[in-house]
């Protein structure tokens, strides 16, 4: 039985990729990609993600703001901006990638927190889950969740990096949590209890592509096919096949993106 990938989280619009785009998609596509979800980390890629829906069939997008650089919405119109792309365009599934991100001494706390929960509270007016970054920041994380009812919004924890008994809060908010190349590291051991844990049912695969290259090919540039190897190790953890890890992950991110 051949794999068939939903990759739920990439960054396809990269500079990385613009020599040989098309020809990595055909490729992808061949080696069972079926659907990916291009994510947004600032207005321009919100943009970007609008005119690739439209453009390629397999591909949606989302649109938001990464944590550093929320700045950008205290400009006048661009928080409406987002709000009109969701409501004209259905392939935009998602309002990401939102969230925390203390990893630098100079981050401004309060502005991350700030827009975190106003565009929690846009994919809430827009009907839509939520791709969540967390980094360096998981109470902090947590806590805005809680406050602004997540489990009403639905969404994802993107590279879950945190603790088991870290994962068991955020599954109680009925998030999904997104499984990508670090598993496969040999310093994962966390990660791996993490998902030996958690239900296979809150489980999708993600690249993050360029990033976070899976084994045999870290240090290089990340790509949807390479999922076939998080899903092995998925296997491995669970006492699972490959096949039924990808097909499992697949239905989760259909259900988690509201696609038929």
């Amino acid at each position: 039985m051949a794999f068939r990938i939903f990759d739920t989280h990439a960054h396809y619009n990269e500079k990385v990729y613009d020599a040989d785009r098309e020809e990595l998609f055909a490729d992808m596509r061949a080696k069972g990609v079926e659907r990916l979800t291009n994510i947004a980390v600032d207005l321009d890629s919100s943009r970007i993600n609008d005119a690739y829906t439209k453009r390629y069939e397999f591909i949606y997008g989302t649109v938001g703001v990464f944590p550093s650089d929320v700045a950008e919405l205290e400009e006048e119109g661009a928080e409406e901006e987002l709000e009109k792309l969701l409501k004209e365009n259905p392939r935009l599934v998602a309002v990401g990638e939102i969230g925390l991100d203390y990893h630098y001494e100079d981050t401004d706390k309060p502005l991350q927190q700030k827009w975190f929960a106003g565009q929690m509270e846009l994919a809430r007016r827009t009907g839509r889950p939520i791709v969540i970054h967390s980094r360096d920041a998981a109470q902090d994380t947590l806590s805005i969740l809680k406050e602004n009812h997540a489990e009403e919004i639905g969404g994802v924890m993107h590279c879950y990096s945190y603790s088991r008994e870290m994962a068991r809060d955020f599954l109680d908010l009925g998030l999904y949590f997104g499984i990508g190349g670090v598993l496969t590291f040999k310093n994962a051991k966390k990660l791996r209890e993490a998902v030996e844990y958690l239900p296979l049912s809150a489980l999708v695969l993600e690249t993050d592509a360029p990033y976070l290259t899976p084994e045999p090919f870290r240090g290089k540039r990340n790509c949807s096919s390479y999922l076939a190897y998080v899903a092995e190790k998925i296997a491995e953890v669970k006492a699972l096949s490959p096949e039924a890890v990808c097909e499992a992950c697949r239905e989760n991110a259909c259900r988690l993106f509201r696609l038929s």
